[in-house]
């Protein structure tokens, strides 16, 4: 699983999604990617499984980029714990996605295997994706 070697604070704060992308929202790398069209946080195992959704599929054929990385901590309390005493435990990492955010990017295979692979890794992700290809008015 994906997660920072090492961080200058063990918790954070939930913080406020709200807007779109401030960046990461153009094809840099390849020519199709996958657009997320809502905002919410992805964990690292989402993250994953939907690498390895596409991966399957291409057949570990073309090249892909993975454009977010899990680099917010999570906290939970323990289970049928009373409220105070302090903030729960780190237990795992995310990343935030905003609207606008390429998620996945690929190249060096058909549009509609990539088409298909994306559509496979979206449905793995817990909000709202589209598929875009570089050159078409986004």
């Amino acid at each position: 699983m994906l997660s920072p070697k090492r961080t200058k604070h063990r918790k954070q704060q939930k913080g406020r999604r709200g807007g779109q992308a401030k960046g990461g929202f153009a094809l840099d790398f390849g020519r199709f990617g996958l657009m997320s069209l809502d905002r919410g946080f992805m964990t690292a195992q989402q993250i994953e499984s939907g690498r390895v959704a596409i991966n399957r599929h291409v057949k570990r054929g073309g090249q892909l980029w993975v454009r977010i990385f899990p680099d917010k901590p999570v906290c939970k309390k323990p289970a049928e714990t009373r409220m105070g005493k302090g903030k729960g435990a780190p237990e795992g990492w995310v990343a935030v996605v905003k609207p606008g955010r390429l998620l996945f990017e690929m190249d060096g295979v058909a549009e509609d295997v990539a088409r298909e692979a994306m559509r496979l890794c979206a449905n793995k992700l817990p909000f709202g994706c589209r598929f875009v290809v570089r050159g078409e008015i986004q």
